[in-house]
């Protein structure tokens, strides 16, 4: 049985990730600045969990101790997260390495790297602290979850909008089959501490790219939700990265839920 030690593990992915862990026969700590109380929906009953902040250190070295890995799913969109995400990075790893953990796995996005994107550039900082860690270390960069859309698509509802980015393509993914991704990475060969660590980035997708607005029709039958379809441009970094596709990974390994798939299963939810 391998000790899994999952960073964010309340959060969408993370919760997932946990999900998944405990259910395989895994014994799961669960690192969060917030923990769910007992019952609480967000709890997985058969994981430990720890209260800790990784901008501060409070709580890490607990939280990671006997884990045989690490895999990291934490967010920092704003505030002193997103200042500090790429340190809070490096003190996870560092309380890893003390505890003897052999490898960290960290979500990422596709190409965040490439973009001026202020949460994306804090991922690409991130992902380096990762490179230079003294583990085995891997970085699954995946393209957007499909509650992203859903997301926004929600939000332009209120104003009878279905908002679709105009020229922008998506390839969304599920957190579950991201789950799946980062486990089978954490996990295969078995971490065990080797001489010589090393770095990869692996990319992963959804299995459908298609435009926005088939996106925005398909959310809009599966809801019910009254409005039009609209493109509307978006300016800055972030539209710049989707008008290059740079959210696509056509070649790369991808997930089995598609969009619609998601929106029946996330019926009770939406």
């Amino acid at each position: 049985m391998t000790r899994i030690c999952v960073a964010g593990g309340t959060g969408q992915a993370g919760r997932e990730v946990v999900r998944q862990a405990v259910g395989a026969g895994h014994s799961v700590a669960v690192l969060s600045r917030s923990v769910p109380p007992d019952g609480a929906p967000g709890r997985i009953a058969g994981a430990e969990y720890f209260r800790a902040d990784v901008t501060t250190g409070e709580g890490i070295a607990a939280a990671v101790a006997g884990a045989d890995v690490v895999i990291d799913c934490l967010e920092g969109r704003s505030g002193k997260a997103l200042r500090g995400f790429a340190d809070g990075g490096a003190r996870l790893l560092a309380a890893a390495q003390d505890a003897g953990s052999a490898r960290a796995v960290m979500l990422s996005i596709v190409n965040c790297d490439r973009s001026n994107a202020s949460f994306y550039r804090s991922k690409a900082s991130k992902e380096h602290v990762y490179e230079l860690s003294g583990l085995d270390t891997v970085v699954v960069r995946a393209t957007q979850f499909h509650s992203l859309l859903a997301m926004m698509f929600g939000a332009g509802s209120k104003l009878r909008i279905i908002p679709a980015v105009r020229g922008a393509r998506f390839q969304p993914v599920s957190p579950a089959d991201v789950a799946a991704m980062l486990l089978e990475t954490a996990l295969d060969p078995a971490p065990v501490p080797v001489a010589d660590p090393r770095h990869r980035v692996l990319n992963f997708g959804g299995p459908e790219s298609k435009d926005m607005t088939d996106f925005a029709r398909e959310w809009q039958q599966a809801t019910g939700a009254k409005g039009q379809v609209v493109r509307l441009p978006l300016p800055g970094a972030m539209g710049r990265y989707l008008r290059e596709g740079l959210n696509l990974v056509p070649e790369a390994r991808h997930g089995n839920e598609t969009f619609r798939g998601w929106l029946e299963n996330s019926a009770d939810t939406l």
